[in-house]
């Protein structure tokens, strides 16, 4: 009896549903490009962990192998990894060997072994970020002029990437929510032609922002300006992990553009509903698959809370975004009573999907408590506190609804509705930002940038080149020096006899000799105990032949 009822009601028709569905999707989208700024593409999710040779450092020998240990494991980009020798010309031998997170690069010594080396590299990480840098480091003591790197493009992709991931969060919502609303809800006698056309709109989104990201990762992987890609980078940027992840995301999209019609005008069996749910399910997935939770310390378990957390937000916002477009006004009072409660509970299990599953994500990604102060933690922040503002608003909701009253008062609850759904186009603009953050679990990890404690110089004369380093370069304990003289043209360059003093004018302390030995015979090296830090004089004489004789002079700090 009561069904016969709800379907015999005459409901008001609203005249213009499909436009006002079109000009709420417009405010959504304008909302998310507008208040977020995008995160640079260079803030890559891999970071470096450790180098061997260490960044900056010195060493007494010409390495045959460089290695660079990453946070998460990278593959390397084709030809964008080198190492540079002292004059320039590159050494590196073959493709980088990759080991997980470590990046092996077998390098020939050359021959003429020391001084300054640049190692520059490019790789993607396994959350698909590209990941670029370089570093020095010494065989002897550092060059006079060290190889400088090829200038990088921060973001050769520009915006391309974070705006495909906003249109794709947008496709989503619209793709999930109506459809599932429109199946499960709707009054029968009300037409469907309106979540159907949000449903349709929202697969074109997800295309178009699938295949963007396909471009903008390309460009990311080799450097390039978009509009410079060749088809070879393209389908290199389609070989990898993430390539498979967004081809299976178009394949899921054509299959749910096959299946949506007849499941969304209650046409289809149970087999194509089903098929349906899982093909939702499957495409949700891939997010989470394309980003941070495949790279995190428990990948099925940040796959898992990310498709729900994602699950969670579409239904949510969907569904209340279709709620509010098409049904809010103009349904008879008597059927919103029954369709009002019913959606609450369901909005419900869709916000305790979320705040669940989006708790066990931040607890992974942060890793600890003091990672709330890093970039991602001080998004993460912001997101919850706009997630907590918006579902205060929902608790009013479903207090209206609880107390029966909500189905008189269309107007003030699609008020709230659109309060909830501007709110949380805010949240879905900090999340696009999260996703471009490096997660807060790989803060500090980056190694250190800072140069080794000591000092090293390299000074020349018309006659020679003196490379020496100074370490620890502190007052009071023991200092050691080593010096090596070359030609102009680099070539080792034997000495007769060497003299080195230290001396601290502004303190009134004269000139110090200094007891020098001779490992090699253009190697000298000695200890030294300066007795108060401050700027210190230090000069190196050496005498090659019986005429020829050389001084350079430097000041050195001693702390």
């Amino acid at each position: 009896m009561a069904m016969r009822t709800t379907t015999s009601l005459t409901e008001r028709r609203p005249p213009s549903g499909s436009t006002r569905a079109a000009v709420l999707l417009g405010l959504v989208l304008a909302a998310l490009c507008v208040t977020l700024t995008p995160a640079s593409p260079a803030a890559a999710h891999a970071v470096v962990v450790s180098t061997t040779p260490q960044r900056d450092g010195i060493v007494g020998y010409a390495p045959r192998t460089v290695m660079i240990t990453f946070s998460e494991p990278v593959a390397p980009v084709p030809g964008r990894v080198q190492v540079l020798a002292p004059n320039g010309k590159r050494i590196h031998t073959g493709e980088p060997d990759v080991r997980g997170a470590a990046l092996r690069i077998p390098v020939r010594v050359p021959d003429q072994p020391l001084g300054t080396y640049l190692v520059s590299y490019r790789v993607i990480s396994v959350d698909s970020h590209p990941v670029a840098g370089s570093f020095t480091y010494s065989a002897g003591a550092p060059s006079a002029a060290p190889p400088q790197p090829a200038a990088e493009e921060a973001a050769p992709a520009g915006p391309l990437v974070p705006i495909a991931k906003y249109v794709g969060y947008l496709g989503l919502v619209a793709a999930v929510g109506p459809p599932l609303l429109a199946a499960t809800l709707w009054p029968r006698r009300r037409s469907r032609r309106g979540p159907l056309t949000v449903a349709w709109a929202g697969l074109g989104l997800i295309a178009v922002a699938t295949a963007t990201t396909w471009v903008g990762q390309a460009a990311a992987a080799v450097g390039t300006p978009v509009d410079e890609l060749s088809v070879a980078d393209l389908e290199a940027a389609g070989a990898g992990g993430v390539g498979v992840v967004l081809t299976v995301r178009l394949a899921l999209v054509a299959a749910a553009a096959a299946l949506l019609p007849a499941v969304v005008q209650g046409n289809a069996g149970r087999w194509p509903t089903r098929g349906l749910a899982v093909v939702g399910l499957a495409g949700l997935a891939t997010w989470p698959l394309a980003g941070h939770p495949v790279a995190s310390p428990l990948p099925p378990v940040s796959i898992a809370l990310g498709t729900i957390h994602l699950a969670g937000v579409t239904v949510w916002l969907g569904g209340l975004l279709a709620l509010t477009a098409f049904l809010l006004r103009g349904t008879h009072p008597r059927i919103l009573a029954r369709i009002l409660p019913a959606w609450s509970r369901c909005a419900t299990l869709a916000v305790c999907w979320l705040v669940i599953a989006g708790l066990g994500q931040a607890t992974i990604e942060l890793g600890r408590l003091s990672a709330l102060d890093s970039a991602y933690g001080r998004l993460l922040c912001a997101k919850a506190g706009l997630l907590a503002a918006a579902l205060a608003v929902a608790a009013g909701q479903r207090s209206l609804v609880r107390r029966r009253v909500a189905a008189s008062r269309p107007g003030w609850v699609a008020r709230a509705a659109g309060v909830e759904l501007t709110v949380t186009a805010a949240v879905l603009a900090l999340t696009a930002a999260l996703v471009q953050t490096p997660p807060g679990r790989t803060a500090g990890t980056q190694a250190a940038r800072a140069a080794r404690e000591g000092v090293a110089r390299s000074l020349s004369t018309d006659l020679l080149t003196v490379q020496f380093d100074v370490y620890p370069a502190r007052a009071g304990t023991a200092n050691s020096l080593h010096a090596y003289v070359y030609t102009l043209d680099a070539k080792p360059l034997p000495v007769a006899e060497w003299t080195v003093t230290a001396t601290l004018p502004t303190a009134g302390i004269e000139p110090i000799s200094v007891r020098v030995d001779t490992p090699e015979p253009h190697h000298a090296s000695a200890e030294l105990r300066f007795p108060v830090h401050g700027e210190w004089t230090l000069r190196i004489t050496a005498r090659v032949s019986d005429i020829d004789q050389s001084t350079v002079t430097t000041t050195v700090p001693i702390r």
